[in-house]
């Protein structure tokens, strides 16, 4: 209930929310002081007018009553706001509260419904309000501004809400907090659904009494325009908001009221047309009456619907806000459906068209799901035209849309244009979408699949034409016709699954009509007019194995969706059904298929994939045993008719799924298979002396080496998914392979199919010795025969032929990391990897990678056609795709410690050179090796930039790094790399830490290295690399800094020598360790100084560390004398280059004792008396206490 409104002696004061509400009477409203001026400034001034202005205060209910609890307690009067808020009374009794409250006195019920909107912005300030009755007072009027005070801090915004002046004060850093309508969290969402539903129902329940007074909607309508056209993005959403609401429910009224008025219309011409004395004069007065009323009514709604357009919507549908411009087009489509003869024309649709150009995506989205409910009512369509010829390239283009939802949706509105409006979408408009079926977006790609097979499968083909196959009609042909014809023309033919998925919504029927696909594909085409051709048969076989997919799995294909769906129960019956279905089916028609198309490696590949998605028990039913034998007889002729490796490697799978031993039929699989391996290995053997006693007469055949490689080939593929270590078959690989690293005069065809035989052996050597107990003979003989394997593949890396050189790299590859991985999980096969990979042997195999992955070949420039290019293209992209594996294989070796990582240094050195074609790899190589061991990784990091700052030196006429153009290309692509390998360490300086002070130690040793032997007053001759180690400076803590600065100290000579040009990579340096946030103008501005670091802030152990290791050097360098040690101009610009700090996050690490080494502790234990030094650069007591200074422990 809303309560009375009380005296204002009696009203307490209000706390809901920080707003107290004031009004002024008449009297003040007509005194000129009581309106707040610009000029005034001072706060007690306004706060004395604002005092003047208060008459009354309201309680903020004005029928809500406080109710006396059983228990004596009074229940507080709250707001509309939190009423509406937490929703817990329907919304239709608060709106009938409010409206006996505003049948008692309006003035304060309307104050009631004011603060309402100005509490649902989010206000948390004070509204006060003053009677404006002067129409003339164009002073007022011209004040109806907002301003900031800025000696207050507060925003002021007045505006008339007829009959009031309003004016809302808040605290200006209102528009940075959050507002109800923004907030996250269920609670909030609901407050927006109740709000929207507020301002609806206050228009339904006051249509019956107060909506038409000229009061009430005066003063919402200006009150909701004046607050939407403030700067402040709350009072601009909420009021936009309730506006457009309050407009549909305008709308809605107004419809209702136009289809009442029509229909008392015809009552009234009824009644009329009676006869003269069966006519009631009442009953024609009250329906006259009622007329008027209507006639009446009618335009004050009209007005309210102009004002609210053309002051809210007109004002904000442009809006900087895209959530305002959203809502205005949102509510516009619901206009347009719901009351089109006013709203669906060219004056309204063009906002909606114009702001299909938004930048922001939910606009788009509101715009487009806008015109799908006009779109998709034929009524509507004949007044689109206009829209439709004006705007349909742009909605075609936002299939492309960089937003999924977005780009969704506009694939949903062009179907329904599609099929209400002809001619909407021409053919190239069309062929275009239809190519969305194969994008990776799933619902995207289904709604292509919906325009595909409404548009051109069923309307082109069309559901009449039937076609007569052995008596039955079969309206499916046709269609799998057109979808065949459309899979080819695509050229997308690796891409079948993405086809059937995108279509497998809309055309299960058709996509599940296997009798009828199969039926297509056996039929004779001598017998049948307008049989499939060749290529058509290809494509419908690729068809049905995908179909098959998608049933059996019931899942997306790979790339679409990022995991797989949870089927539920009706999912997973509907699963089964269609796995029965496809084995009762092609049990009995797969062997036929196969008989058929037995000499097609393409579609036999495809068929002999079938199986694999079998209900497999149901071959053990007495019906269908028997269709077991004659496939098991046409996969063995297949085997002995081809020699392709994926048709192989397809029976060779087929043998290994149904001689799975749960079967009960296994061992007649076990038995057809054994039998084609003898008579393959018998074959062999034929061959295999054959061969050799040719190759003793030197009159070897090209036959007979044919047959030979095709026998190799069969066993290799069987060797794959079987164990045939019975018949002994490594031996005889072995000698073929000796042979060859013999003589070095088989050909290849023998050569790859028995390295391959060989490897697979060897697999399954390896698995019987780990799996099963054995001896230590067997492991002694595995063990000899993996040597003697490796050596092959090793000999065959420097083999002629390219091919055979990648195949033995990537087997070598593979064999090292198996057997690293069972050395380390398994007791049996402990010393397989003993002394393997020698260091002989990793530096082939770092060598051949360095040849055959990051050597550029030269390309030869030759006039191509377009044809030619692309072949030429795809041939770089198989050969980029075979380095990618290659260098894999190799950095599989490195994470896994079966190389030295210091082996990584020379794939680290084409991390920029290389990045857009393995970059990729480098990186995440990095990264498992950092994670692997950090220490290890930096050293091998810093040793990639030693080498290549190395050889830099060596390319330089003078030896002397002194004389090196540190400006030159070479030398800041090194800098450049120093740089990228930083920022691989991301910034977690914590987590890093011990692996960048391992790298700034490193590099300090690299650049005085060589000085011990030299005078004391000479050039380091690597002095330079400073430079280049100051890239991992700012990934530093700031304790860390100063320890590795005072290791640093440790390598300078004499402070007055360090002079000149050639010096300057030391301040450099020394200028990137030292310059923090409160000492980076001293240390920048003034290079020459060389203080040492203060001793105050160590503790006492670190202290004698540190000064003992001070202690052998010269006693000058604690002087601090000056030393010009200001480098070249380009340098000096470089300096002024500001570097972001960032302090340690913990002040409390443990001790980083990576400098600490042997050395520093013997200097530690020494008794030389400890020099004393000045305190020129203080180390803060708080900073964290870290050992950086020594050498490495571990080394």
């Amino acid at each position: 209930m809303i309560a009375e409104p009380n005296s204002v002696a009696s009203l307490p004061n209000h706390r809901e929310n920080g707003i107290r509400d004031e009004v002024a009477p008449e009297s003040t409203a007509q005194n000129g002081s009581c309106v707040r001026s610009g000029n005034i400034k001072n706060l007690r001034g306004k706060r004395k007018i604002r005092e003047q202005c208060e008459n009354r205060r309201r309680n903020f209910s004005g029928t809500r009553q406080s109710n006396q609890l059983q228990n004596g307690e009074v229940v507080e009067a709250v707001t509309l706001f939190e009423v509406v808020s937490m929703g817990k009374r329907a919304m239709q009794t608060v709106v009938d509260d409010w409206i006996e409250a505003y049948k008692k006195d309006r003035d304060v019920a309307l104050l009631d419904l004011i603060n309402f909107f100005i509490q649902c912005s989010g206000c948390q300030g004070m509204v006060t309000a003053e009677m404006f009755q002067s129409l003339q007072n164009c002073e007022v009027m011209q004040k109806m501004t907002e301003t900031f005070d800025e000696e207050t801090g507060l925003q002021y915004k007045k505006f008339m809400a007829y009959p009031w002046i309003l004016t809302v004060t808040w605290p200006v850093d209102m528009d940075n907090e959050d507002y109800p309508l923004i907030k996250p969290g269920p609670c909030w969402k609901k407050f927006k659904t109740n709000f929207c539903e507020f301002a609806t129902v206050l228009v339904q329940q006051c249509q019956y009494s107060i909506l038409y007074d000229s009061y009430l909607m005066d003063t919402v309508i200006s009150l909701l325009t004046g607050l939407a056209d403030s700067m402040v993005r709350a009072f601009r959403h909420t009021s936009t908001l309730a506006a457009m609401k309050l407009l549909t429910a305008l709308v809605n009224l107004r419809l209702n009221l136009d289809v009442s008025k029509r229909n008392l219309e015809r009552l009234y011409e009824v009644e009329k047309s009676r006869a003269a004395g069966k006519r009631t004069n009442s009953r024609l007065d009250q329906l006259e009456k009622k007329k008027r009323e209507y006639d009446q009514k009618l335009p004050k709604i009209e007005n309210m619907m102009n004002a609210i357009f053309k002051g809210t919507f007109l004002q904000r549908y442009r809006d900087v806000i895209p959530e305002i411009r959203a809502n205005c087009i949102e509510e516009m489509g619901t206009w347009m459906k719901m009351y089109p003869d006013t709203f669906l024309n060219d004056s309204y649709l063009k906002y909606v068209g114009w702001m299909l150009y938004d930048k922001q995506p939910e606009v788009r989205l509101k715009c487009l799901q806008g015109l799908q409910g006009i779109y998709g009512q034929k009524e509507f369509v004949c007044k689109m035209d206009l829209f439709t010829s004006r705007f349909k390239d742009r909605i075609v283009s936002m299939a492309l849309d960089k937003e999924h939802e977005v780009a969704v949706q506009a694939m949903k509105l062009l179907m329904l244009m599609s099929q209400n409006c002809e001619d909407a979408l021409s053919s190239e408009d069309c062929e275009t979408l239809y190519q969305f079926v194969y994008t990776t977006h799933r619902p995207l790609a289904v709604a292509a699949g919906e325009l595909l097979y409404k548009r051109l499968i069923v309307q082109e083909t069309g559901m009449d034409v039937c076609t007569r196959r052995d008596g039955k009609q079969e309206p499916i042909a046709s269609q799998l016709r057109t979808l065949i014809i459309f899979y080819m023309e695509s050229e997308l033919h690796s891409h079948v699954t993405y086809l059937v998925d995108s279509l497998w919504d809309w055309a299960v029927s058709l996509l599940k009509g296997w009798e009828c696909m199969t039926a297509l594909l056996l039929e004779n085409a001598d017998d049948q007019k307008g049989a499939l051709t060749k290529a058509e048969e290809s494509a419908l076989v690729e068809i049905i194995l995908a179909t098959i997919r998608e049933a059996v799995d019931g899942h997306p294909p790979v790339g679409r969706g990022g995991t797989r769906k949870v089927l539920s129960s009706k999912e997973k019956k509907i699963q089964m059904e269609d796995c029965a279905k496809i084995t009762e089916h092609f049990v009995v028609v797969l062997p036929r298929l196969l008989a058929k198309y037995s000499g097609h490696a393409e579609k036999v590949t495809s068929l002999l994939q079938i199986p694999h998605y079998f209900d497999l028990e149901m071959y053990s039913t007495g019906i269908l045993e028997k269709h077991l034998d004659v496939l098991l007889r046409e996969v063995k002729a297949i085997v002995i008719r081809h020699s392709d490796t994926d048709v192989l490697e397809a029976c060779s799978r087929i043998y290994y799924v149904l001689g799975n031993e749960v079967l009960v039929f296994h061992n007649k699989v076990t038995f057809a298979r054994a039998e084609l391996v003898d008579d393959l290995v018998d074959q062999l053997n034929q061959l295999l002396d054959t061969f050799w006693n040719k190759r003793e007469e030197l009159c070897v055949d090209d036959k007979v080496i044919q047959h030979l490689s095709s026998a190799l080939e069969r066993i290799a593929a069987l060797h794959n998914a079987h164990d045939l270590t019975k018949w002994n078959l490594y031996d005889k690989m072995s000698n073929v392979l000796a042979f060859e690293m013999e003589h070095s005069s088989l050909p290849l065809q023998i050569i790859l199919p028995a390295l391959q035989c060989a490897y697979f052996a060897l697999l399954w050597q390896l698995t019987s010795v780990v799996e099963c107990p054995s001896s230590k003979k067997d492991i002694h003989v595995l063990r000899t025969n993996l040597r003697h394997f490796c050596h092959i593949c090793t000999c065959c890396l420097s083999h002629d032929n390219r091919e055979l050189r990648e195949k033995a790299f990537m087997i070598l590859c593979d064999l090292l990391i198996i057997i690293s991985h069972q050395d380390s999980v398994d007791n049996n096969a402990i010393g397989l990897l003993k002394s393997l990979p020698s260091t002989s042997l990793q530096s082939k195999m770092l060598i051949f990678i360095q040849d055959h992955v990051f050597t550029e070949e030269e390309e030869e420039s030759k006039d191509l056609t377009e044809e030619e290019e692309k072949k030429n293209e795809s041939q770089k992209l198989d050969v980029l795709h075979l380095k990618r594996c290659l260098l894999a294989a190799y950095c599989k070796l490195i994470i896994c410690n079966v190389v030295e990582m210091t082996a990584a240094a020379e794939i680290y050195k084409h991390y920029m050179k290389a990045y857009s074609d393995y970059g990729d790899i480098i990186k995440e190589t990095l990264s498992r090796s950092r994670h692997n061991d950090k220490i290890q990784s930096a050293k091998t990091l810093i040793l990639c930039l030693q080498q290549l700052f190395q050889k830099h030196i060596e390319s330089q006429d003078d030896s002397s790094s002194s004389s090196m153009d540190a400006s030159s290309a070479a030398f800041s692509n090194i800098k450049e790399l120093a740089r990228r390998f930083s920022l691989t360490f991301g910034w977690d300086q914590v987590k890093s830490r011990e692996s960048v002070a391992m790298i700034h130690k490193e590099g300090i040793e690299f650049a005085f290295k060589g000085t011990s032997g030299m005078e004391a007053k000479g050039l380091p001759p690597n002095l330079n690399f400073l430079v280049i180690l100051s890239e991992f400076s700012n990934k530093l803590l700031k304790p860390d800094k100063r320890l590795v600065y005072s290791y640093l100290l440790r390598y300078i000579p004499e402070p007055a020598l360090c002079k000149g040009d050639a010096w300057y990579a030391l301040g450099w340096y020394r200028t990137s360790l030292l310059a923090s946030e409160d000492e980076e103008t001293s240390s920048t501005s003034s290079l020459n100084e060389w203080p040492p670091i203060s001793t105050a802030g160590m503790p006492s152990f670190k202290r004698k560390l540190y000064e003992g290791a001070w202690s052998k050097t010269n006693h000058a360098e604690t002087t601090n004398k000056s030393s010009d040690s200001c480098g070249p101009s380009y340098l000096r610009s470089l300096a002024q280059r500001s570097r972001k700090r960032v302090k340690s996050h913990n002040p409390h690490h443990q001790d980083c004792s990576l400098f600490l080494g042997p050395e520093s502790l013997k200097r530690k234990s020494c008794n030389q008396p400890v020099v004393k030094v000045e305190k020129t650069a203080e180390v803060p007591a708080e900073d964290t206490d870290v050992d950086v200074v020594g050498a490495d422990q571990e080394t």
